[in-house]
């Protein structure tokens, strides 16, 4: 191979490799129950500035274990404090981060199943009786899991209930295993049990924030985020991102 031949090559990779990295816009990674609200403030944003990200939806536990073992995404919008300030304190990120949004717990009830929701102790008794599932997301890599199980233990039922769990992958997972009818109740995030896909299919009962640890959503820079990033990242802490996220049922911190 001659001297100009190798350059040529050389070259050539780095074309290649300039291309690729063109080609694949930054990964924000969002927890479930913020879908919603993250598809309208992203929208929002990529029309005003013509900036795109790849954005994928997940439990935060698992979105954590995957920054954990070197997943290429540049920021995690938690659905709680505890995995990015883990994350942080392990040094995956630029610093804490921002709490962006405190959370609400919902139960939910198919349309079809004829079931009236009361949180009266008595009356819930009866519809976990009666119910053959129970629909949440799993408690060790869900935030609303964990709240789903902390409101069922303070409210005495946790027995009754857990051995008829149906839990779903995140909390979007386990929204839709009610929304099909495969459970006739379930209990998930305030701000899917209002959407649009939703209420079409199911009831709500916004539950209490006294009945389960407070939900604080915490949100944080993966290191060395391109600007782009940390542009968004700025954006959602802006009274438009935070007029948007209050309408998804959020309370704003």
């Amino acid at each position: 191979m001659t001297m100009q031949t190798c350059r040529n090559f050389l070259a050539l990779i780095f074309f290649s490799v300039s291309l690729s990295a063109i080609a694949s816009p930054p990964t924000v990674v969002v927890a479930a129950n913020m879908k919603p609200a993250m598809e309208e403030i992203y929208q929002q944003y990529k029309s005003a500035t013509g900036q795109e990200f790849r954005i994928i939806y997940g439990a935060s536990g698992n979105l954590t274990r995957q920054i954990q073992q070197g997943a290429p995404f540049n920021l995690f919008v938690s659905a709680d404090e505890n995995f990015p300030l883990a994350l942080s304190k392990d040094g995956f990120t630029v610093d804490e981060g921002k709490v962006y949004a405190i959370g609400r717990l919902a139960m939910i009830a198919n349309t079809g199943k004829g079931i009236k929701l009361s949180l009266k102790e008595d009356d819930l008794r009866k519809i976990i009786t009666s119910a053959n599932k129970v629909a949440l997301a799993k408690p060790d890599v869900a935030p609303y899991g964990k709240a789903a199980v902390e409101f069922l233990t303070k409210m005495g039922l946790i027995n009754l209930a857990k051995e008829k769990f149906a839990y779903g992958e995140n909390i979007s997972s386990a929204t839709n295993f009610v929304v099909v009818g495969a459970a006739p109740v379930g209990i998930t995030a305030y701000s899917l049990a209002i959407s649009k896909g939703v209420t079409r299919d199911a009831d709500y009962l916004l539950i209490p924030e006294n009945l389960h640890e407070p939900i604080r959503q915490r949100m944080v820079l993966i290191k060395n985020p391109p600007q782009s990033v940390v542009d968004f990242y700025n954006y959602l802490q802006s009274p438009q991102a935070k007029a948007i996220i209050k309408a998804h049922g959020y309370t704003a911190p």
